[in-house]
């Protein structure tokens, strides 16, 4: 097996045993017998006052936490997350309403079926929630980052685990508090049927992550600001913390797989730990079960024992690569999205990557590819925007080799879009 080297790794406890053997586990039991499968669909809010467009704190009369109360009747009381006192998340069959670092409103739907399902998920969350904030005189913008405000005009929501990572990104790294506090993405999560299939979607998905993000980007603004980068959340999640982010090390080496991901995800320094859900941890008060871990990595914090689901989740989750690996494959490129253009995004994922015919298509193209040529890709749409030429051609021919009709060249992230303005 190849050796995988992430920063500071040198310096770290090794991984335990134990621990590589439940992480592998936990990929072993995401397999999906389906294989042209389901969809989860995440789509990120940013709340914005109706008045001037400015940042919505959770704290603020009328702001978030009474958002939350007001809708929590249309949800399952049993499955409200609180945390300090504060609602903090919401649940339903379908639903789940959560909070992102500055209040971002995110509302994750599925197991899809199709595409179309999303559609329906969502004008159900928004049938809910529409009423109630016209009556709190703000409203849920999809932009891939605050139209007015700047990281600093926005106060973090009362999670320990958010105190933890501001502790953490606001000393490594660029942008760590801008991403936590102002900016807002979609997601689109896919299954595998094994672990071959599982590293052959996660190197589809970190080659044409790029393309992708440029014909469906949506961040005009950045800090007040016209936004001055082609893709911003690319750039802000590229420089964050080299040792989390990008593309994952090794993984068009032929010989990759879980057991490689595996080691990278835990050998690396944690961010902040979690012992929230750590039986070992009883007792502790809530910033000591959260804490920055600079040099920590998963066998400095979590016992000598095999690691439970929730543990293995928050280690991966302080994992920000372009495409990351759970018990599903969770494809991180775009901005926040209106529900229309999210779900086309969906509908080119789905042929992408369950249409077997489109994706022999794409392998074979993308036969040989190697890691740099995926970091050219990206300063390349960077440096040069529309008249960028990754992997070697022109926005109008990935348009056409990946499906992409009905896609304008002027979408909803330049500014001088008449569409830039719509809530």
């Amino acid at each position: 097996m190849m050796t995988i080297r992430t920063s500071y790794a040198h310096l770290l406890t090794k991984p335990n045993p134990k621990h590589v053997d439940s992480l592998l586990r936990f990929f072993e039991n995401g397999r999906s017998q389906r294989g042209t499968g389901g969809f989860g669909v995440e789509i990120e809010h940013l709340p914005v006052h109706d008045s001037d467009d400015t940042a919505v704190s959770y704290y603020e009369p009328n702001g978030i936490e009474t958002l939350l109360k007001r809708i929590a009747p249309y949800y399952d009381s049993e499955k409200e997350y609180w945390e300090n006192g504060h609602l903090v998340g919401l649940a339903r069959d379908g639903i789940t309403v959560s909070l992102e670092p500055g209040g971002q409103v995110e509302c994750s739907l599925g197991i899809l079926k199709t595409p179309q399902e999303l559609l329906t998920y969502y004008r159900s969350f928004r049938r809910d929630v529409d009423p109630v904030l016209a009556d709190l005189g703000f409203r849920l913008v999809n932009y891939g980052y605050q139209p007015k405000s700047g990281y600093a005009d926005v106060r973090v929501n009362p999670k320990d685990r958010y105190d933890a990572m501001t502790a953490y990104l606001g000393r490594v790294g660029q942008f760590g508090p801008c991403m936590m506090r102002c900016s807002a993405s979609t997601q689109v999560s896919i299954d595998y049927v094994d672990e071959r299939d599982s590293i052959d979607k996660v190197r589809l998905g970190t080659v044409i992550g790029p393309i992708l993000a440029w014909f469906f980007r949506n961040t005009p603004y950045f800090e007040g600001e016209t936004n001055p980068w082609p893709l911003l959340r690319q750039r802000m999640w590229d420089y964050l913390d080299f040792q989390r982010t990008n593309v994952i090390p090794g993984l068009f080496d032929d010989r990759f797989g879980w057991e490689d991901y595996a080691i990278d995800v835990l050998s690396t320094p944690l961010m902040f730990a979690d012992l929230t859900h750590t039986p070992e941890a009883e007792g502790l008060t809530g910033k000591q079960l959260h804490h920055a871990a600079f040099y920590e990595n998963a066998a400095d914090v979590y016992p000598d024992r095999e690691l439970n689901p929730y543990e293995i989740n928050h280690i991966i989750s302080t994992h920000f690569n372009d495409v990351r690996l759970k018990n599903f494959i969770e494809l991180r490129h775009w901005d926040s999205l209106p529900i229309e253009r999210a779900e086309r995004l969906t509908e080119i994922i789905g042929s992408l990557f369950y249409d077997a015919a489109n994706r022999d298509r794409l392998e074979s193209y993308f036969d040989g590819i190697r890691e740099v040529d995926v970091f050219e890709a990206k300063a390349n749409i960077q440096a040069h925007g529309r008249d960028a030429t990754p992997y070697g051609q022109p926005l109008e021919f990935w348009h056409a080799f990946l499906g992409l009709e009905g896609l304008l060249a002027d979408e909803p992230g330049d500014p001088r879009h008449p569409d830039v303005f719509q809530a």
